[in-house]
């Protein structure tokens, strides 16, 4: 099957063709053709899979044929995402479908300033991509209008749910209009997804490439069992044997990332960091240096676990896992885009041991180890204590540490600036 069998307007077609896209993806001949019927759509698959084609080409198509100009202030679409970074990269992907066409796209999101985005919503826009705070200003302001929005989409709907968004979401709904068609994107189903269906769509129908929380098959993904105090050091190691291509590394705060970050740099690495005390200017300058090959190394937050399309990013390190299970996924799913191959490299410290449990668990598959050996919970440790029970660097009993993740060769060769860092 290709693009011309789903239906879609030549001209899309041969946008498409131009990008080098020319077979749908399996969650892009699934639900085009659903969406193209005007059915509302619960969309389940990998992320990576191109679920932004999955909903944004049939969008496209029927505004294309409405024709027309919007009102002033008015959105003819909507779609809303969790992180900025997201936002912008769906509103890319838009503009390079719609290039050439009368169709307009303008992107609202925090951390850039207000009174620009006021200016292009002035004349109304054929789609809206936002993300739910700054609309909620943006409307509290009367700068934009959804009583003419007869599009919504909500992708990576699981995560607004992780941030705390429904009650923005709730507020921007009751402004749209009851006869609408509504897509909901998502590469994980956590329970509360299907009360957010029931809420927002209405005889959906849905469509489901993979078991939701499975990663893509072809990302070889590692953990290394290794004591918090070692990650650096077998970081460095790993990262000096692939310099020439593009690695990305996750940590949970904003703090130690930039730490990292100047430890990478200090190591010799070309190394740039993105996370919530970026602004959002200096977050898309990463993005753009990392994106171009200027810099080689990437260390985020969560920020750029969603909505980063690269895809000639080959290694993701989990250098500090996630607390939240489903975000290991969304992770590792930067890289192997687009049916590429990459690797997926975890560290588990001790008191991480939990968190590896609850990921091997919502994936139901274990992560083959590298190097190292699981560490040892303690007899009757609650999991209130250390997230899990595993104790820090040592076997029950107290004695020698159990395990270092480390050869004792490696070990010994660290300089004492390094056991310092």
């Amino acid at each position: 099957m290709d693009f011309d069998m789903l239906g879609l307007a030549p001209r899309l077609v041969a946008k498409l063709a131009e990008q080098g896209i020319t077979d749908p993806t399996p969650i892009q001949s699934q639900a085009i053709p659903h969406a193209m019927n005007g059915r509302d759509v619960m969309g389940l698959a990998q992320t990576g899979s191109g679920k932004t084609a999955a909903f944004g080409l049939p969008m496209l198509d029927m505004l294309m044929k409405e024709g027309g100009k919007p009102s002033p202030k008015t959105a003819r679409a909507l779609i809303l995402a969790p992180t900025r970074e997201l936002a912008k990269q769906i509103c890319d992907t838009l503009a390079a479908f719609s290039d050439g066409t009368h169709l307009k796209t303008v992107l609202v999101v925090g951390g850039a300033g207000i009174t620009g985005q006021i200016r292009r919503l002035e004349r109304g826009t054929a789609v809206l991509v936002a993300t739910p705070g700054r609309l909620i200003d943006l409307m509290d302001r009367g700068a934009v209008k959804l009583n003419e929005t007869r599009f919504l989409v909500l992708d990576e709907a699981d995560q607004m749910l992780d941030l705390g968004f429904i009650h923005a979401l709730r507020r921007i709904a009751s402004s749209l209009p009851a006869e609408r068609q509504t897509m909901l994107f998502s590469a994980t189903m956590p329970k509360q997804m299907a009360e957010l269906a029931e809420t927002y769509l209405t005889d959906a129908v849905r469509v489901q490439v993979n078991a939701p929380g499975k990663p893509v098959e072809k990302i070889a993904q590692s953990v290394h069992f290794v004591a918090k105090a070692v990650k650096t050091d077998l970081l460095v190691e790993l990262l000096d044997a692939h310099r020439d291509e593009l690695a990305l590394v996750f940590g949970r705060t904003k703090h130690g990332m930039e730490k990292l970050s100047r430890q990478l740099d200090n190591a010799g690495f070309s190394v740039t960091s993105i996370h919530g005390n970026k602004s959002q200017g200096q977050r898309d300058r990463a993005i753009s240096d990392f994106r171009a090959g200027r810099v080689r190394v990437l260390v985020a937050t969560d920020v750029a676990a969603r909505g980063l399309d690269i895809p000639d990013v080959r290694h993701v390190y989990n250098y500090e896992l996630p607390n939240v299970a489903e975000n290991y996924v969304h992770r590792i799913g930067r890289t192997a885009r687009a049916g590429a191959e990459g690797k997926a490299i975890a560290f588990c410290a001790p008191d991480e041991m939990s968190e590896l449990r609850d990921i091997e668990k919502a994936m139901k598959a274990q992560i083959p180890v590298a190097s190292g050996t699981p560490w040892e919970p303690v007899a009757g440790e609650s999991k209130s204590r250390g997230r899990g029970g595993p104790r820090r660097g040592g076997k029950p009993g107290g004695g020698a540490p159990a395990n270092t993740g480390r050869p004792q060769q490696q070990r010994r060769r660290r300089s004492p600036k390094q056991h310092a860092a």
